[in-house]
């Protein structure tokens, strides 16, 4: 298992150590003690959460305003452009974003700490998506960001519109977004 950094040193990509052969493969997904060491984080993950989405479905990008959550997230099928907004008022990087491609073949997973926003664009038929938080999900603290705000200018890998829910349409600007200190 290796950890690679990203244009925000805090989210980091996490590769797993890989053992295929054909027969198919194994690896472990997490192991705390590597992670801590890895990462630097020592974490303790609470829920785990499993979606599943078709082709051009854009979700996020969420956060909770308490009880804000840190994420390991990955793809066990298909494709995900998988994105990490640095909201925390005091950081030099504030409003700076990563993305990273995720998917069932690179078998890749991103850390996102708490005080970042997040969310991924589906780029294949359909992705099934996992994540471990670190804190529970608590609906009177979640937050979304506008998924094209120009302040912050993700460029998404799709064309047209996305396919997003009533909740994520109604996105805040980061201007506008009650962010971290």
């Amino acid at each position: 298992m290796k950890a690679i950094p990203t244009n925000l040193p805090e989210v980091m990509i996490i590769e797993p150590k890989v053992f295929g052969d054909e027969r198919g493969f194994f690896f472990e997904s997490f192991n705390a003690k590597k992670f801590a060491e890895l990462t630097g984080v020592d974490v303790e993950f609470v829920q785990d959460n499993h979606s599943l989405s078709a082709k051009n479905i854009l979700r996020g990008l969420h956060y909770q305003i308490k009880q804000a959550q840190g994420k390991l997230v990955r793809v066990v099928t298909g494709e995900v452009f998988d994105v990490a907004v640095d909201i925390r008022k005091s950081s030099p990087r504030f409003g700076q974003w990563t993305g990273v491609l995720l998917s069932a073949e690179n078998q890749r997973q991103l850390w996102i700490p708490p005080g970042f926003a997040h969310g991924f664009v589906v780029l294949s038929d359909k992705a099934e998506f996992l994540y471990k938080t670190t804190d529970y999900w608590a609906p009177e603290y979640e937050r979304s960001l506008q998924w094209n705000d120009p302040a912050i200018g993700i460029e998404w890998p799709i064309q047209g519109e996305p396919v997003m829910s009533a909740k994520d349409q109604q996105g805040k600007l980061l201007a506008d977004a009650e962010v971290f200190e």
